[in-house]
């Protein structure tokens, strides 16, 4: 396969401070007006501001092997990346638009000209200029190395047709040899057993990937009020209530009860079982570090137009429990059981001994999750939650976000735990409106 040349967009770079490195042994080309654009984020105390200097670091350390003007090795395997120093004079047809966008597409243009058989691909996150790269016949593409697709993500559970007698040993047993002819497992995947012959007779199972079996789901008591209202409910609450898995990830749609099973979980082990310190919870602010500023008051007043979908979820736990009348999350903070925190904070520290509910966490980028999760200390869980259709983040879609790639790399994992809640259980309105709108 012939080498292919690559010239990025800023917004790539900014989204994926190493996609550089993403593009195996084929060249790269940065225009000099991506690197003017990069300088201009350099400032910028948010997620995009550390990316562009991260890169300007980068590509500085690369002159020390060579002149960037005529392409400087990336190392082994990978190809050169450019910034050529020049721009010429390649009439676009094109007069109204973005300067700085048809400088770039100047670029891309110039080297399809010059390159001969050499495949030239513009890649970008902005779909207008894709289509305008497209027009004047540059191929264009998504910058899609950390894009999952949607359609593929892994569900976290799975159906097994077995026979009656297999069933009957696992609810006597409350554990049964992972059979043979279920390959493809994960670990803490849950299995619906399911009797062949009699569709009826049904067992819920999680996969213990240290003893190769799959252990029973049993019944378990109302937690703050709350018992699962279906299956995907109850693997829900199995993962989020095991000390052993740490890293847990909910997917589903609006009203399937994710963030609702996160917060109750979380109230039994702060507050009633003491087996973390106390429960922090942070949402994404879109843009992520930045808005709140331009809102009045102190952190918690900021913060609180973004966090109120969480406290509805506390004072509705809260008013089913003995501590009814009692304004729910008040109460907690005052007792320091709940922190709530902009994520803008979260860079730097270690949180050890907590239990942290990242809610809404398909508005974040992969390079962000990466962020929170090596945050965690020792003795910490982590639970993020979100709805990879419902992405407010214009930097991600519902197959680049950084909680559908969490997802992927963590499912082979022992640490780890997923459930794709399926079924709304908010009302039947909601449940509806979810269908069809």
């Amino acid at each position: 396969m012939s080498k292919k040349i690559f010239v990025l967009d800023t917004n790539v770079l900014l989204h994926d401070p190493k996609a550089l490195l993403k593009f195996k042994a084929n060249d790269v080309y940065v225009p000099i007006v991506v690197i003017e654009e990069i300088d201009n984020f350099k400032k910028d105390m948010n997620e995009i501001g550390r990316n562009a200097r991260y890169v300007s670091r980068f590509l500085d350390a690369l002159r020390e092997r060579g002149k960037l003007c005529d392409g400087v090795p990336l190392g082994e395997g990978l190809g050169k990346v450019f910034i050529p120093l020049t721009r010429e004079a390649v009439d676009l047809g094109v007069t109204v638009g973005n300067r700085a966008d048809n400088e770039i597409l100047k670029i891309a243009v110039d080297l399809t000209k010059k390159m001969g058989d050499k495949v030239v691909v513009f890649v970008t996150k902005d779909t207008n200029l894709r289509i305008k790269a497209d027009a004047l016949g540059v191929p264009a593409e998504d910058y899609e190395n950390d894009k999952i697709m949607l359609e593929d993500l892994y569900s976290g559970s799975a159906d097994y047709y077995t026979t009656g007698s297999a069933i009957s040993q696992i609810y006597d047993k409350d554990e049964m040899p992972l059979p043979e002819d279920l390959v493809g497992i994960f670990p803490n995947e849950f299995v619906t057993l399911i009797n062949s012959e009699n569709p009826k007779q049904t067992a819920l199972a999680r996969y213990n990937s240290v003893m190769k079996s799959l252990d029973r789901l049993t019944d378990m008591e109302p937690i703050w009020g709350i018992t699962p209202r279906n299956k995907e409910q109850t693997f829900a609450l199995n993962i989020l209530l095991d000390p052993n898995i740490s890293l847990v990830t909910l997917v589903g749609k609006a009203g399937t009860g994710k963030t609702l099973l996160a917060i109750a979980a979380g109230l039994l082990q702060v507050a009633d079982k003491r087996i973390y310190d106390r429960m922090l919870i942070a949402r994404p602010v879109i843009p992520m570090g930045k808005d709140l500023g331009y809102l009045p008051g102190d952190v918690g007043e900021k913060m609180r137009p973004w966090m109120q979908p969480i406290f509805d979820n506390l004072d509705f736990l809260i008013s089913g429990s003995e501590m009814a009348g009692v304004p729910g999350y008040q109460e907690l903070i005052t007792q320091k059981i709940l922190h709530v925190e902009p994520l803008t904070y979260i860079r730097g520290r270690s949180i050890p001994r907590q239990y942290m509910v990242i809610d809404e966490a398909q508005n974040l980028t992969p390079h962000e999750v990466k962020t929170i999760i090596t945050r965690a200390g020792e003795g910490t869980k982590v639970v993020l939650t979100g709805d990879p259709y419902q992405i407010d983040n214009p930097y991600v879609d519902s197959n680049s976000n950084g909680l559908s790639y969490l997802v992927e790399h963590f499912k082979e994992q022992g640490v780890a735990g997923h459930v794709t809640l399926k079924k709304g259980e908010r009302s039947a309105l909601a449940e509806l409106a979810a269908k069809l709108l």
